[in-house]
């Protein structure tokens, strides 16, 4: 039987994770069941002991990297203060970004989820977002003041609030105006640029 080498391993492992970031995205924690999560990694079933302990090792570090996506590729490629801020805001709470679940925030497709997770993947969870928030506090508050932390927080629980909302709506229209309203209130908690 050939053996593989630790970067091919480790190749493996980081493709798992990253395909079951996006469909827990898409499916949530309860509706991805392992064997889906293999198959869209195009591995099997047999192949996941090889590479983790349980579904909740997974379901971890695939929100950690998602986490850690979002805070690379968008927070901190956003502009410096209040103007970078905006951009995150105004990329939040889009339409593009209500309608890709797979491709958005962790946020506003696993929270429901996450807050019946055990304490262990609530954990994760907390320190791998406590990254994404200290970026948005950054931007609010040069100090990095506790009210900056609590008031980012307070901001992507507006977001992420509303993102889900406007994905459960039927009516596009009323989706489309809770974004805009949102983005209002978002906007404005942070005192970022122009109203919409």
């Amino acid at each position: 039987m050939a053996r593989y080498t630790k970067e091919h391993k480790q190749e493996t492992r980081q493709r798992i994770v990253a395909t079951a970031g996006r469909r827990l995205k898409r499916d949530g924690i309860d509706g991805s069941g392992v064997a889906t999560l293999m198959k869209d990694a195009d591995l099997t079933n047999g192949a996941f002991y090889a590479h983790f302990d349980s579904k909740d090792d997974l379901v971890a570090e695939a929100i950690t990297d998602q986490l850690h996506a979002l805070h690379a590729n968008i927070v901190e490629l956003a502009e410096p203060g209040p103007a970078g801020l905006e951009q995150v805001v105004r990329w939040y709470l889009s339409a593009h970004h209500r309608d890709n679940p797979g491709d958005g925030c962790p946020n506003a497709a696993l929270l429901d989820e996450i807050g019946r997770c055990a304490d262990p993947i609530r954990q994760t969870y907390t320190d791998a977002l406590l990254v994404v928030i200290d970026g948005l506090a950054a931007r609010m508050a040069s100090d990095g003041s506790p009210s900056a932390r609590v008031k980012a927080l307070s901001l992507l629980g507006l977001m992420a609030g509303t993102l889900q909302l406007s994905r459960a709506l039927a009516d596009r229209q009323l989706s489309d105006e809770l974004l805009e309203q949102g983005l209002r209130n978002a906007l404005a908690l942070v005192g970022a640029g122009p109203q919409p």
